[in-house]
């Protein structure tokens, strides 16, 4: 809490100037920010304009007249919160029995310095207040306030507080260190409220989780009540959550409740996340929708790549990746049985209305499986559906018997699982990656003039990166029969081939040049011994 002191009011100690402020027929409502206070008190005292001659002194009998339509003023609004001048107020106290003449001659030239720096409060009714609060922060201004002792003591426990330590009647405290004068006035008024809520309404969140703040350094318990309740519900915008979950899970009070603002970021049913993903991954492999299906699938890959920075400790993530190859196995099942009922014989002569659904339902099993195959691959688990997919030699037998324009998304599974070896975020046996490029280089190279034309996801130089760096992963024997297979196949068709040149030229390098050198090095290294024996 900010320094408490008891202090003596001086009297014209401070300079003040009116500034506007919206009020409420109970007192105080909200306390002007700092740029206004400055814009204010910059347009009543301006620095750069030249001050103009000072007109002549008034009669003597008008300037009474002024005071005392002064006086009036400031007694006929007595409901209403005040910003009043010290200057006015020992004015019309210095002439009260005094010649008027002497007190333009006692009135003190305003200092521009503090006319900027200090500001003055009344709440309540005018002229009833028993106490001076005065308040200084880091802001260029500090804040005299006019309150009620049993107000605040009603009101503020921190007060209550300070208030029964002192025996003889204070008259002014002190608070040095203010953080934040200007909400801490604004809480101050609002003990003068009698629906809080309802002034809170046009508050931002930043607004309210600062006056909730500094509610809790007074102890002003219905004030942090009714932040609570506006917190609770009003809709969390961009960064606004998380300030306000570390707002609430700092406070200290045990009386306020905030369970109910916490609820909306957390839930006292105990259900696993791997559940829920489970379900909304079915939902999105059911959907017959194209579009929804798409967006969906696109935003929930998106949010568990963010989530995959996040480790959780019970096991889930091992339920969650055993859940995706589950559903994995059941769309390569549905995909296999499409992949027999188009083999058959006499299918192609078949009407495009028994044909249309199947092929429909074939590229629907293969882009779920490419999708799938992103998680898992995302989540650092797809080593087994490698292993599955590798050994899918019935689907890649029957592929072949399929028209391109029904298999080609087929082949795009394959394609991403070399791009993902090829990156190391998948590292399958060396036994599964001789096997995957032994059941599905060849149908890749069958359709792969067709994913360079006809699929506009396809990148021709990833894959071809991806084909060539797991070839480079077996050994070396391997190697040369997969390249000189490959090498058969592009010198027929060319650039309908994956050009997997560089692979190529590693392969030439280890398998013709490095023997060479080496037998140079170790020559070299026995010549060397014999000499230095």
């Amino acid at each position: 809490m900010a320094d408490f002191r008891v202090t003596r009011v001086e009297q014209g100690q401070t300079r003040i100037r009116s500034v506007p402020i919206a009020v409420t027929p109970e007192g105080f409502w909200c306390c002007p920010s700092p740029v206004v206070f400055q814009k204010t008190l910059k347009a009543q005292n301006p620095q750069t304009k030249p001050k103009p001659p000072p007109p002549p002194p008034p009669p003597k009998a008008p300037f009474q007249k002024q005071i005392s339509q002064t006086e009036r003023k400031l007694s006929s609004n007595p409901s209403r919160m005040r910003f009043v001048s010290d200057d006015q107020r020992s004015l019309i106290s210095d002439t009260a029995g005094l010649n008027p003449s002497l007190a333009t001659e006692r009135a003190p030239k305003p200092n521009v310095e503090n006319l900027q720096r200090k500001l003055a409060i009344e709440f309540g009714e005018h002229g009833t207040s028993d106490l001076k609060v005065v308040l200084s922060g880091k802001p260029v201004f500090s804040v005299k306030m006019s309150v009620h002792k049993n107000v605040l003591v009603e009101n503020s426990s921190f007060f209550a507080e300070k208030l029964s330590e002192q025996k003889s009647p204070l008259r002014c405290l002190e608070i040095d260190d203010c953080e934040d004068v200007e909400v801490y006035v604004e809480v101050v008024g609002l003990m003068y409220c009698k629906e809080m809520k309802q002034r809170l309404i046009k508050q931002s969140v930043s607004r309210v989780l600062r006056i909730l703040k500094v509610a809790e350094l007074l102890g002003f318990n219905s004030c942090m009540q009714s932040c609570l309740e506006y917190l609770e519900a009003v809709p969390w915008v961009g960064e606004e959550e998380e300030k306000v979950v570390s707002s609430i899970l700092r406070l200290q009070s045990d009386s306020i409740g905030v369970s109910p603002v916490l609820k909306r970021v957390s839930s006292d049913v105990c259900n696993p996340p791997s559940d829920t993903l489970l379900h909304i991954m079915e939902l999105v492999l059911k959907s017959n929708e194209e579009r929804g299906r798409r967006e969906m699938k696109s935003l929930v890959l998106k949010l568990l790549r963010e989530n995959n920075k996040i480790s959780f400790n019970d096991g889930s993530d091992d339920i969650c990746n055993e859940n995706t190859c589950n559903l994995c196995r059941n769309c390569l099942d549905a995909l296999l049985l499409l992949f027999r009922q188009a083999a058959e014989p006499g299918f192609t002569d078949k009407s495009m209305d028994s044909k249309g659904p199947v092929a429909k339902q074939i590229a629907l099993e293969a882009d779920n499986l490419l999708w799938l195959v992103d998680i898992l691959s995302e989540r650092r688990a797809a080593d087994e559906f490698v292993l599955i997919w590798a050994s899918q030699q019935e689907l890649a037998t029957l592929h072949s018997r399929l028209p391109t324009v029904s298999r080609h998304l087929v082949s795009c599974i394959t394609a991403r699982l070399f791009i993902g070896i090829g990156r190391g975020e998948i590292l399958p046996s060396k036994d599964t990656r001789l096997l995957l490029l032994q059941t599905w280089l060849q149908p890749l190279i069958d359709d792969y003039s067709w994913l360079q034309h006809g699929c506009r996801s396809f990148d021709r130089k990833v894959v071809e990166e991806g084909i060539g760096r797991t070839i480079l992963t077996l050994p070396l024997e391997d190697q040369q029969s997969i390249l000189l297979a490959w090498l058969g196949s592009f010198l027929k068709v060319g650039d309908n081939c994956p050009n997997l040149h560089r692979a190529f030229e590693v392969w030439w390098r280890r398998t013709f040049v490095r023997p060479y050198v080496e037998q140079q090095e170790n020559q070299l290294q026995s010549e060397s011994s014999m000499t230095s024996i």
